[in-house]
């Protein structure tokens, strides 16, 4: 199994993790090809950015429904969830906001126009059969996406080959759920494809702890449709194409005034985008257009309270010139159409975007990028952001590798039209009414280092720091809608991260962030534990037929933001989450876990319930 979170980070197959192999294994991690940190492929040697990857095989490891709680494992991310499966969820990487994350799915725009600040749904994204690999980069340092300081998560799901292959999946346990998932994919020189379909429910807990009237469990449904195909047209153009459609069901409590406990909600998300892609000599050049369209509702009492739906068209262009020198220029542009309707209002808004990054290095040591991105909003002007990386591998005569890296990035987020519309409707009043608001800024930066050492073990120690200007927030105090604030708020702080192979079979991880989160008030930031930390254990016994990984999930020191309160503090807790699966043959599998095996009673928001014990049992059938 392979359970990668360092900038490094590639955990060879148990099997080959004999001291001989060393040197060989140390040269694939440098080696090993990401695409995320400036949109095209690149080594990691190449890379000064904060990057963690998940693979294929830690994904079915771990077995967990949604995405949200695979990367909850990760270094520097954090996850919040409002009562269970379905409902409101949060990931911060490094101490912002979920909204400043974005969320690619094989290079799809997964943000929900609609949503307050235009962030992804991430509730609503499953952990499906047809997940390939995820990419994370940390830190403001997205800028070719026109992403904010929270960082970028690119999911890649599978892709058909030569022949045909596919599989299903089927698992059920606890809390009344099932979790059905089956794929299909082939193809040949000339053209391939890959459909996967996801089909998961479940009856949930109670989602609210004042919920002492119905105590009714609140469960959740959610279908998941991708399609991938591709053709090669001829030796220097091809085509692609992508489609993914969600349709979601969920049950929660405290909805309209007075507080109701009957309440339910629903949300649709299709998504596609077709490219063509041309390579000629040194010159390669994609041209895409992607569509997104959005529509949920809820219910209080089976009566509509708040219906939205919206839509966002994307033309874009991406092209990378291959120098003489061996040096590359990244460059391109990107149009996005934004078109909403909620609490009465239709708006839409335009940006478009252009951008360029020269990547150059000098020997196999040195490796610089420098990039900026110019942008003009409809709505909030124009504005000049950018990126500046550098990193120095310097390979010692023992086998090991140090890699030394910096990085430093700005952004802006403007309002989003959730924000404008809600200020301007009917439910805004005293402060909040008429506001002109501002867009916001961010910078960030990280200095970090990555050891290397020639037994297969890798350590990471990095340091961040990173503010966002002007932040639009919500009145929690008087709810009279959407203010912003004058100063600075700030979130730094320390990465730690360990990964060893005690013997041939058995591999240790661990990581640990300490962030330190500031409102420009000087408060706390609310839902941002101050300690994370996580610390693993994957053993291999039976020929490799049998493995068994168990995680530690610790969180420490974080306060929660309450209507008419203020901060509260949220307690301590630690999660112990185990699972297993066994290779009956080349194409079954028996799986199974166990989530919060010591059934620790929990909050991660307050007033909102959290799983006891469950424990799920699957197959898994592949040809």
């Amino acid at each position: 199994m392979k359970n990668r979170f360092l900038l490094l980070n590639k955990v060879l197959p148990l099997a080959a993790l004999a001291a001989n192999c060393a040197l060989a294994q140390q040269e694939n991690m440098l080696d090993e090809i990401v695409v995320t940190s400036s949109r095209i492929e690149m080594p990691l040697r190449h890379v000064a950015t904060a990057m963690s990857v998940v693979d294929r095989e830690e994904l079915e490891m771990k077995g967990y429904s949604s995405l949200a709680d695979v990367l909850r494992t990760e270094a520097a991310v954090g996850v919040t969830n409002s009562g269970g499966e379905g409902k409101t969820t949060s990931l911060r990487i490094r101490g912002e906001e979920g909204y400043r994350t974005l969320l690619l799915i094989d290079g799809v725009d997964m943000a929900d126009p609609t949503g307050t600040q235009i962030g992804p749904q991430l509730q609503h994204v499953l952990n499906s059969y047809d997940l390939e690999r995820i990419e994370v980069l940390r830190g403001p340092q997205g800028f070719m996406y026109g992403a904010d300081a929270g960082g970028v998560v690119n999911v890649i799901t599978t892709s058909g080959a030569e022949g045909l292959t596919g599989g299903l999946s089927i698992e059920a346990g606890d809390l009344g759920t099932t979790n059905i998932g089956g794929r299909i994919a082939g193809g040949n020189q000339t053209a391939n494809f890959s459909l996967s379909i996801s089909d998961y429910s479940t009856d949930g807990f109670n989602s609210r702890t004042d919920d002492t009237l119905l105590q009714d469990d609140d469960g959740a449904e959610n279908t998941t449709i991708h399609l991938k195909t591709g053709w090669n047209i001829s030796d220097a153009l091809s085509t692609s194409l992508v489609y993914r459609d969600i349709d979601a069901e969920y049950d929660y409590d405290a909805c309209g005034f007075p507080s109701a406990y009957d309440c339910t909600g629903g949300a649709e998300h299709r998504v596609g985008k077709i490219s063509l892609n041309y390579q000629a000599g040194n010159l390669s050049q994609t041209f895409s257009y992607a569509q997104s369209e959005v529509s949920s509702d809820t219910f209080a009492a089976g009566v509509s309270s708040f219906y939205t739906e919206g839509e966002t068209k994307e033309f874009e262009y991406l092209a990378a010139f291959e120098l003489s020198s061996g040096d590359r220029f990244v460059f391109g542009s990107d149009y996005e159409e934004d078109d909403i309707t909620t609490v009465g209002n239709e708006i839409d808004r335009q940006q478009l975007g252009v951008y360029g990054e020269f990547q150059f290095g000098i020997g196999e040591q040195i490796f610089v990028t420098a990039g900026l991105r110019y942008d003009d909003n409809s709505d909030f002007g124009k504005h000049t952001s950018g990126r500046v990386s550098a990193a120095y591998v310097q390979d010692l005569a023992s086998g090991s590798s140090l890699k030394y890296r910096a990085t430093y990035g700005t952004g802006f987020r403007a309002p989003s039209l959730s924000e404008v519309a809600y200020n301007d409707g009917p439910f805004a009043f005293g402060d909040a009414v008429g506001i002109e608001f501002s867009e916001e800024t961010s910078s960030g930066y990280d200095i970090g280092v990555d050891y290397l050492l020639s037994n297969g073990a890798q350590l990471q120690a990095t340091y961040f720091d990173q503010r966002i200007e002007d932040e639009i927030f919500f009145d929690l105090i008087a709810f009279s809608g959407y203010l912003q604030e004058s100063g600075e708020t700030e979130s730094s702080g320390i990465e730690l991260a360990v990964e060893y192979p005690v013997t041939d079979a058995l591999l240790a991880t661990a990581n640990y962030t300490y962030n330190e989160t500031n409102a420009s008030t000087g408060l706390t930031r609310s839902r941002r534990p101050e300690r994370l930390a996580n610390l693993g254990l994957t053993y291999a016994a039976l020929v490799d037929r049998l493995h068994v990984s168990a995680n530690l999930r610790i969180s420490k020191d974080s306060f929660n933001d309450v209507f008419g309160v203020g901060l509260v503090p949220l307690e301590d807790y630690q999660v112990v989450d185990l699972s297993a699966k066994y290779r009956l043959n080349q194409s079954l599998e028996l799986f199974g876990r166990i989530q919060n095996l010591t059934d620790e009673d929990y909050e991660e928001v307050t007033g909102f319930n959290t799983a006891d014990r469950s424990v799920y049992l699957g197959a898994r059938y592949n040809f």
